[in-house]
Formats: structure tokens, C-alpha cells, sequence
């Protein structure tokens, strides 16, 4: 019995060796096919050069199988810096900014080669670029501008949907401001560095960043990216009514239209700003601050006579919304039935939106019959909420009387028991 046990465990011996032998050949291709001495040194450099493999790993062209050889060139399997950095070696050496945009773009401008990775991405980016003022300052040799690594990051690049990539949503504004706002980046340029200050102060972002709405505007909503240019005057309708269409269908039918097209004014900017668009409402048809339209117009006249009928339609189907949400509510406190007035109030709340966005029109009829419909909605709730309080003073008046009737009663009910009692 000893002697066939010492046969197993000799046999065995052997198999153990091979098979750690192979473990360990697996392990040696492993790290030969992984060997990347690029990282092994730059992980150890200061931040201009150090990439460390915790950064990359995150890279989306890392996660895809690229690497360091891809944009750099050279021999990551060599520890000889020499060697690994050698011409013979594909070694490309330093990248130059203005190369930046053509390097990334031999890959991202072959459709046949992105097919492999994302089938769906685009491959017009550095078309674009060129026709942006970003890609045509460059052409010009000017190296200020940015560049493809100045937006995505360089060895951390992570995808746009990722919420820490520099292009998400959320992040676009802030990128843009890393130039925008730095007043000695701007300087020469003649443009303001106060735009992502004015933004962050704007409805757009605060839909975008507070309320978490990724459709909201951002940068390159209204600039585009790669092919980022500043909206001129006669796009900037154009370029609102992406999102705002029924306002920009009311501005075709207005006086305004005509009259900043021929003195050369922005369209919409001229009332509502360009970056810090504040939540627009009717105190901008007023004279007080926020007003807008005295700004132009004369007292007196004809557009400001228009202008008030037009405020004052507006308050007064905003006053009768209101009114009638007061009593209903005050109905629904008391248990009265009113969901069905409650419900009505959201057509007439639709029809002040109308009213508001006919105001684009600049046309008292347009507005007016917005108006109209919504008062004719809010005046029948109110009268409900008015019936229903009604009915709930007559409940109050029966119940009182029955409490009455009942204590009357039942002194008299006690003294007749006594009676017959005795």
C-alpha cells in the first residue's frame, strides 16, 4: 500500500512542474505582451510629463487597445530609453500643438479605421475644426488657440457620455472657461472674459446644473465644438430657435424683425443677453428695472401704447390664475370635491405660456386671444371654487342646526326616561 502511494505521489511530481512551468511561461508572455516601459518611466515623471497607469487606464483609446505607440510611436517593450525612443523605432518625437489636431485626426478623419472601434462615431471633426476660429488662428500660426487636447484631455481622455469626461454636459462651461476666463489667455483677442460668469447666472444653467436637464444649453450648444465660431448677428434667430420655435415663428411675424435686421442688431440677444439669460417674465414689458422695451421706444407712442394693453392682458390673466388657485385651494382644505376645477386650471395656465410667448409676436391680437381663452378658463374655476365654498357654508349651516336640534333633544329625552321612570 506504502509502495503504490509513493508511485502517485512520484507520478505527480511531475505534472505539478509542468504545470507551474506553464503558468509561469503564461505569466512571462503575459507580461511581454503587456510591457509598456513608456509608463514604467513616465509614471515616475513630474506632472507636465507624468502619466501614471492609474490616469490611463481610464483613457477611452486604452480601454480600446491603444497605446502610448499610437499617437507617440517608438518601442514600449525596451527599457533602453535610446532604444525605445529611437527613429528606427517609429519614435515620433515631441508632439507640437499645432501638430496636435492632424495627429488626431489621421484616425478620427478614417472612417474605415474608427468602424473598428465606434461604428457610430462621426468622422467630420477635423473638418470642422478647420472652419472653426479655433482651426483657422492656427492655420494663421497662432499656437494660443485651442486644440483637440485643450477640450479632451490628453492621456486621461475619457468618452462624452462619461460624467467626468471634460466635454460632458455638465463640464463643457467649465472646460470653455479654462481660456475664456483667464484674461492673459484672452488678451489680444478682444473678447470678455466674464462669459462663463454670466452663464452660470443664467436660466440655461441653472436647468442644466440644478435641475440636471442635459438637453439645457451649454457652450457648444449655440457655438458648436469643433467647428466652434461665435453665432453672427443675423444667426442668432436662427440659432435660438433650435429650442425656442414657436417664439422664433412669433419674432418672423413682428415689427422687431424688420428693424434689427436693418439696423444690424442680434435678434433675440437685444432683449433677453446672450450668456446671462435670466428667466424671462412680464416685468420686461414694464418700465421698472428689467424693462426692456423703453430702452428703444418712446413714451407715448404707438409700440409703448401696444406694449401696455399687452402687460396688462398678461397681468390680468396672471391675477385670475392666481385668484382661482387661492380659492380652490382654500375649498380642498375644507373637503370639498374640486379636482375636476383644480385640472382646469393647467389649460388656463397653458394659455397665459401662449400669451407670453405671443408677446414675440408684438401683436395685441395674437396675445389677446391667448388671454381671452385663458380668463374664460380661470373666471369658470373660480366660480367653482366659489360654489363649492358655498356648499360647504350651507353643510356648516345643516350641521350646526342638527347639533342644535340634537341638544335640544336629548335634555328633553332625559327628563321624560326620569319621568317614566318614577
Amino acid at each position: 500500500m506504502a509502495m503504490l502511494q509513493s508511485k502517485s505521489h512520484a507520478s505527480a511530481f511531475p505534472r505539478c512542474l509542468l504545470a507551474t512551468s506553464l503558468l509561469l511561461l503564461a505569466a512571462s508572455l503575459s507580461h511581454a505582451q503587456t510591457k509598456n516601459s513608456c509608463l514604467d518611466c513616465h509614471s515616475a515623471l513630474p506632472a507636465q510629463l507624468g502619466v501614471t497607469q492609474e490616469q490611463f487606464s481610464h483613457d477611452v483609446h486604452e480601454q480600446k487597445g491603444l497605446t502610448c505607440v499610437s499617437c507617440h510611436g517608438g518601442d514600449p517593450s525596451s527599457d533602453d530609453p535610446a532604444q525605445a525612443m529611437s527613429r528606427k523605432a517609429g519614435w515620433k518625437g515631441p508632439i507640437e500643438r499645432r501638430q496636435i489636431p492632424q495627429l488626431c485626426g489621421s484616425c478620427h478623419s478614417n472612417p474605415d479605421f474608427m468602424r473598428r472601434y465606434n461604428p457610430g462615431l462621426r468622422t467630420d471633426q477635423l473638418a470642422q475644426y478647420h472652419t472653426s476660429v479655433h482651426g483657422k488662428r492656427l492655420a494663421a500660426g497662432d499656437s494660443k488657440v485651442a486644440v483637440c487636447t485643450d477640450c479632451h484631455g490628453v492621456h486621461d481622455l475619457r468618452a462624452p457620455n462619461d460624467p467626468q469626461s471634460t466635454v460632458y454636459a455638465t463640464n463643457v462651461a467649465k472646460t470653455c472657461s479654462h481660456c475664456h476666463s483667464d484674461a492673459h489667455t484672452m488678451a489680444g483677442y478682444k473678447i470678455p472674459t466674464d462669459q462663463y460668469a454670466k452663464y452660470t447666472t443664467s436660466v440655461h444653467s441653472q436647468a442644466l446644473m440644478v435641475r440636471g436637464d442635459l438637453s439645457a444649453p451649454t457652450c457648444t450648444t449655440c457655438h458648436g465644438n469643433h467647428g466652434a465660431a461665435p453665432p453672427g448677428v443675423a444667426s442668432v434667430p436662427q440659432v435660438c430657435s433650435t429650442c425656442h420655435v414657436f417664439q422664433a415663428q412669433m419674432y418672423e411675424k413682428s415689427s422687431h424683425k424688420a428693424a434689427f435686421d436693418s439696423a444690424k442688431l442680434p435678434g433675440c440677444v437685444v432683449c433677453h443677453e446672450n450668456h446671462a439669460i435670466a428667466h424671462p417674465t412680464d416685468a420686461k414689458l414694464g418700465t421698472g428695472p428689467g424693462a426692456v422695451c423703453m430702452q428703444c421706444h418712446t413714451p407715448g407712442d404707438r409700440c409703448d401704447q401696444a406694449r401696455e394693453q399687452i402687460l396688462s392682458q398678461s397681468t390680468q390673466l396672471d391675477t385670475a390664475i392666481k385668484a382661482a388657485d387661492q380659492e380652490l385651494a382654500l375649498a380642498e382644505a375644507s373637503g370639498m370635491e374640486v379636482s375636476e376645477a383644480r385640472l382646469g386650471q393647467n389649460e388656463a395656465r397653458d394659455a397665459l405660456t401662449k400669451a407670453r410667448v405671443a408677446v414675440h409676436s408684438f401683436q395685441v391680437k395674437e396675445v389677446s386671444a391667448n388671454v381671452q381663452a385663458g380668463l374664460k378658463t380661470a373666471n369658470k374655476d373660480l366660480a367653482a371654487g366659489q360654489q363649492a365654498m358655498v356648499e360647504r357654508n350651507h353643510r356648516r349651516i345643516g350641521l350646526g342646526l342638527s347639533l342644535l336640534a340634537i341638544a335640544i333633544v336629548l335634555p328633553g329625552l332625559w327628563l321624560y326616561i326620569g319621568k317614566i321612570e318614577k
